[in-house]
């Protein structure tokens, strides 16, 4: 329950259309890091299609200096934060409106709005930031024409950006200049920008298939333009992968990307002008790693991609926030594929999507913070930038790909665009398009029954059971499906389910599939589940089969089916489709896991059969499979997924159980990781392609492994070698795999590692979070990782207001560190009170995100589960919390 006097929820039932819209908005701008001084001129009107009504300006933290209406002065009122004119000109005529206000980027720690980032002028507006710019109707259905003039002095910021085209530039007198700038296209006050400051640009020419040329920028600080070349490809990568696959060109004469390293998010799509975390833009051989380069990839193809599907069609309300967000997923997803070029490596790519759904989002299903992939309601938006709205959100787009074809797909999206560009509008419009662009698909056939998937919430489970006929030669399978309750859904009706599937036989070689009546037969199929339970029956099946079903991971769920262990080795050893392999894999491991953390046995030395470890050499010395593929198989599943397996979690046990099957793994395959290491260590001239960087994840999983064992044996030649590799290493990626092995197998040169990497990357923020992180993530040996988290935070280079620092250093301790976390004596909990009320106080986005960190703690066995209740009620006793904090933290304790 709310305590008196907090904010009350929104209900997505109670949608209103806007009782005015603002046609222009011509801003001015006074930059001023103590004052800044802001002069909005708009064109409004009544919204004819609903009664009359006051205009209602939200605002935030701004100083209100004059308001004029067709240029004389008018009343007004204040209520709350909104400004309030009653008294506008009756009529459906244009209204010329006029406020002047002033605000204070320098002290704007929150990092929404305008604000200052060393020295550098930045804007945040989603979801709710231009509000505390100046008076507005801060919504996405009020787009706009935007004219936005800066001055500034021009010695210190020498560079003004904001949306759109450059149409005028100048100097001013007194040392000072100007820009002005015009956006061609309507947009919601949260895709507004501007950034003025310090900075260079990397520049490239480019020229649509349409034969328009446009011009790339990406802006940065002096002296990380070497770090940008990959940015710049992977924008230009972006561009030509959306004209070809959708035939979706770029709108604009300029496209800038602009980097900081100040930012609550990853990236912002505002229009024409994205503001970036330097995390997502900054990438060299020396500083990143071979996952940092794919990101930096992921994120920029993603947020051009919202040029698109979210700024050119955005949404109605916050509710239909995944309208943008989960379509651009499975686009930035499909672009990553595509770009990854081998099957392999696209099978590696979906795995890995994958696995975050299941470790993040399928455990916040079953949380306090579960909510449908359409929100009903929210208090605080900024806490539904979930992976519920984003991952959850593009496997449902990912289903209506898969239930229209490729083809079908994108004459959805081009209907989409047909009937909605320039629109605000809601998850409904995006899937009733792809439903009419294909009337004969199952979509179609079950439109109403499918848009379940954006209003129910929670995982569900779909059970498997077949039966075998070796007299009939008929193999027969029933599909049933369920989904628990969640908070206000008790109750859910079935969903449309498509599940991929194929036969194999007892060798491991694909049957045929012929469904009973049917002519024809393929390899794979998919199966539309539509009701609580269906069966199908396949004829001419010559042998007792082995079911591959979910093949791809065709739906979002929980798959149960009673598979025996000669069955998933079969699997692991021979599925042509490379994700159920994958998965063959994962479900013995944590098979056996559970059985070890379940028992009242001391955990064993060799929790793994001799028959896994085995199955396992052979993935690892396979001679065709991709080295990426092999590192994600021999990935043991993560202490987080195992917990989500049972009902109530210890803890420390799921780590000793870990931990004891990685030191099998260590020490019963050390010749096959050396091997490993020898055969891929050595990758030649960097490159950060898909099959380089796969080699390089074996052979750092291969060396932490050796270093491991080699911890046990007390033989610590490789601790030597893998150091000397730490100190040699041509690139990121091989040196940070180093510097890992040895802080994580517990070797006395990790010390020395970690003091020499500090010494050679201090000037290089984004390295210095890597140390921090690595050292808030490491195995909890003899309690002593929360200290050092401690003595951390007291380091010159700490800084709790950067939203990077903070979370390389606290979120990996507190959210990514489990066994280090759950202490039998609570004081990882108290160090998350303590660090939840501390952040909220500078920044409640990053504070409500670490706050998520205890969704799950009614699943904790005693004594952790009591500690953790009472560490969350001492947050939500606080009479002062942020909205976005006190949301989580209510709901938590609701979950008691």
């Amino acid at each position: 329950m709310l305590r008196e006097g907090q904010a009350t929820a929104i209900q997505r039932a109670d949608y209103q259309a806007p009782a005015w819209w603002i046609d222009t908005v011509d801003l001015t701008f006074d930059l001023d890091p103590a004052k800044t001084r802001v002069l909005n001129k708009m064109r409004i009107r009544r919204n004819a299609d609903v009664p009359a009504q006051a205009l209602r300006l939200d605002g935030d933290e701004l100083n209100l200096a004059r308001v004029m209406v067709n240029g004389a002065g008018t009343s007004f009122k204040m209520d709350g934060s909104q400004l309030v004119l009653e008294n506008l000109p009756e009529g459906n005529e244009p209204v010329e409106l006029e406020i002047f206000t002033t605000c204070t980027p320098d002290k704007n720690t929150k990092l929404m709005g305008l604000y200052v980032s060393e020295g550098t002028f930045f804007t945040q507006c989603e979801s709710e930031g231009f509000r505390r710019i100046t008076y507005f109707l801060d919504r996405p259905d009020v787009m706009a024409m935007y004219t936005v003039t800066l001055r500034a002095n021009k010695d210190a910021f020498p560079v003004l950006l904001s949306n759109g085209n450059l149409v005028d530039s100048g100097d001013l007198e007194d040392g000072r200049h100007f820009a002005k700038w015009v956006d061609p296209h309507k947009k919601p006050s949260y895709l507004f920008a501007l950034v003025a400051g310090k900075l260079v640009a990397r520049e490239q020419k480019i020229k649509s298939r349409a034969g328009k040329d446009h011009l790339l920028q990406v802006f940065v600080r002096p002296g990380d333009l070497e770090k940008t070349e990959h940015a710049m490809n992977s924008l230009m990568h972006s561009v030509a992968w959306d004209e070809a696959r959708f035939g979706l060109s770029l709108d604009l004469d300029r496209f800038m990307i602009v980097a900081t390293s100040d930012f609550n998010m990853g990236a912002m799509e505002n229009k024409g002008l994205n503001i970036f975390n330097t995390k997502y833009v900054l990438a060299s051989q020396s500083t990143a790693t071979d996952v940092d380069f794919a990101n930096v990839e992921s994120v920029v193809g993603h947020e051009y991609f919202h040029n698109w599907t979210g700024n050119r069609i955005t949404c109605r309300d916050w509710f239909q926030l995944s309208l943008k967000e989960g379509l651009t997923v499975f686009r930035d997803q499909e672009f990553s594929m595509d770009m990854a070029g081998t099957p392999s490596a696209r099978a590696v790519k979906r795995i890995e999507d994958v696995r975050v759904l299941r470790t993040v989002q399928f455990p916040e299903d079953a949380g306090p913070m579960a909510h449908p992939v359409r929100p009903d309601s929210y208090i605080e938006i900024n806490n539904f930038y979930t992976v519920t709205i984003y991952e959850k959100g593009a496997e449902v787009v990912r289903m209506q790909h898969n239930l229209v074809g490729r083809e079908g797909f994108a004459k959805g999206m081009k209907l989409y665009f047909a009937r909605h560009d320039g629109q605000a509008v809601t998850c409904d419009d995006f899937v009733q398009a792809m439903a009419d662009a294909n009337p004969a698909s199952p979509l179609a056939q079950h439109l109403e029954q499918f848009k379940r998937w954006y209003s129910q919430a929670g995982t569900p489970t779909v059970k498997a059971v077949a039966q075998y006929d070796a007299a009939a030669q008929t193999y027969t399978l029933t599909l049933s499906q369920s989904c628990a309750a969640t908070a206000g859904q008790v109750e859910k009706q079935p969903f449309v389910i498509p599940v991929e599937m194929g036969l194999l036989g007892q060798d491991g070689s694909a049957l045929p599939l012929q469904l009973q009546g049917d002519s024809a037969s393929t390899l794979s199929k998919t199966l539309v589940l539509t009701q609580a339970e269906q069966t199908w029956v396949f004829s001419n099946v010559a042998q007792s089969p082995v079911p591959s079903l979910l093949r791809g991971f065709s739906a979002p769920v929980v798959l149960q089916y009673d598979f025996n262990d000669a069955e998933l080795l079969t699997q692991l050893a021979h599925d042509s489709d490379s994700f159920n392999r994958w998965e063959a894999g994962q479900r013995l491991a944590v098979r056996y896991a559970l059985q070890a953390i379940q028992s009242d046995a001391p955990v064993a030395a060799n929790v793994l059969p001799a028959a896994f470890v085995h199955a396992l050499r052979d993935v690892l010395r396979h001679p065709t499979l991709d080295a990426a593929y092999k590192d994600l198989v021999l990935a043991l599943p993560s202490e987080a997924y195992m917990a989500e397996q049972l009902d109530v979690v210890d803890p420390q046990r799921i780590h000793a159980v870990r931990e004891s099957m990685r030191l099998q793994l260590a020490q019963s395959l050390q010749a096959d990781w050396a091997w490993a290491l020898e055969t891929y260590g050595d990758t030649g001239a960097y490159r950060p392609d898909p099959v380089s960087s796969g080699k390089r994840a074996l052979a750092g999983s291969a060396l932490l492994m050796l270093c491991l064992a080699a911890q046990v044996s007390g033989d610590t030649v490789w601790h030597g070698k893998a150091y000397q590799r730490f100190k040699d290493a041509g690139n990121m990626t091989d040196r940070f795999n180093a510097l890992s092995a040895l802080v994580h197998s517990g070797a006395e040169l990790a010390k020395p590692a970690l003091e020499r990497f500090h010494t050679l990357f201090k000037n290089e923020p984004l390295v210095i979070d890597k140390w921090f992180a690595l050292q808030a993530g490491t195995c909890d040996r003899g309690g002593n990782v929360l200290p050092a988290v401690k003595q951390l935070m007291k380091h010159p280079d700490f800084s709790l207001k950067n939203p990077n620092r903070a979370r390389s250093l606290i979120f990996s301790y507190c959210s990514a560190n489990p066994g280090a976390f759950h202490r039998a004596d609570a004081a990882g909990y108290v160090f998350w009170s303590e660090r939840v009320l501390e952040l909220d106080a500078i920044n409640p986005q990053v504070a409500s995100r670490l706050a998520r960190g205890m969704d799950r703690w009614s699943k904790l066995a005693q004594p952790y589960r009591t500690a953790a209740r009472e560490a969350i009620a001492r947050v939500a006793a606080k009479p002062d919390l942020s909205n976005d904090v006190r949301e989580i933290v209510t709901r938590a304790l609701g979950n008691d």
